[in-house]
């Protein structure tokens, strides 16, 4: 007699998945309050490995806090979140995070290889690294296209090489799921395009997940859009519309795609 299957296990079914090859994330039935007052509710969600997926929402709906469940910085008050099937406090070194602030006093003098070694860092003491972590640094540098800048310093690099740094800092630990926090945020619009491009790339081997506001512009890249607004709809990307938009922040609002405006669409929730 087989055993029951649990949610996550049926959702991987559905999606022609192996068991053995649950969602990468699995969320179920998720509530989660700062205080008394629910800041997400009734949660679920499921993102399957390889798949490059946006997260927005309105100031104030809960993204931070989502990703905050998915790294299993915080607990929810009811339902769960696995990843690869098992908790996030046990699976955190498969999850490489970038936040949107990277705090590191730009006067500190460190290269930009020894602000990548640092994604190494709980996993070494003393900060002591192996010739082979050293060689690691150049195949992430590489990956991200800084290859010849090993040695320069980190100060000196522009915004966009920066955030490129902290994806290849993300990256040598080699986790299967990369999480970003508006990656975009304080770069301009050429390096924007080529931190978007390599996240394409870098999706086609790890699970891509990033918080954006810059909705027209991302939706070319992403495979799917997750709408978080107390709770969670999924869209492909095809069905992020005007309407969607306006739905979700609760106002009109109008979806730019650089140069062009798309109109509001009819569109409702399931």
């Amino acid at each position: 007699m087989s055993e029951k299957l649990n949610s996550c296990e049926i959702s991987a079914q559905l999606q022609n998945e192996k068991l053995s090859s649950p969602p990468a994330i699995c969320i179920r039935d998720l509530y989660f309050s700062y205080q008394k007052e629910y800041i997400l509710e009734n949660v679920n969600l499921d993102i399957f490995p390889h798949k490059f997926v946006s997260i927005i929402g309105p100031n104030g709906s809960g993204k931070t806090t989502l990703l905050k469940l998915i790294l299993g910085l915080l607990q929810p008050q009811k339902g769960s979140v696995l990843i690869f099937g098992g908790k996030p406090e046990r699976e955190r070194d498969r999850i490489g995070y970038v936040p949107q602030h990277f705090q590191l006093d730009l006067s500190f003098p460190a290269t930009v290889q020894e602000v990548v070694l640092m994604g190494l860092v709980h996993k070494k003491q003393w900060f002591r690294f192996s010739s082979h972590a050293k060689k690691k640094v150049y195949e992430v540098l590489d990956i991200v296209g800084l290859g010849s800048l090993a040695k320069e310093m980190f100060r000196s690099l522009s915004g966009g090489q920066r955030q490129r740094v902290l994806i290849a800092r993300a990256l040598i630990s080699q986790p299967e799921i990369l999480l970003f926090d508006e990656p975009t945020a304080h770069v301009d619009t050429v390096a924007e395009k080529i931190l978007m491009d390599l996240l394409k790339q870098i999706s086609r081997e790890l699970t891509v997940i990033l918080v954006s506001h810059d909705l027209g512009f991302v939706s070319k890249y992403v495979d799917t859009v997750v709408c978080v607004n107390k709770t969670v709809q999924t869209h492909p990307k095809n069905a992020l519309t005007g309407a969607v938009i306006q739905e979700l922040f609760g106002s009109h609002i109008e979806l730019v795609h650089h140069g062009r405006t798309q109109p509001p669409e009819a569109h409702h929730h399931g």
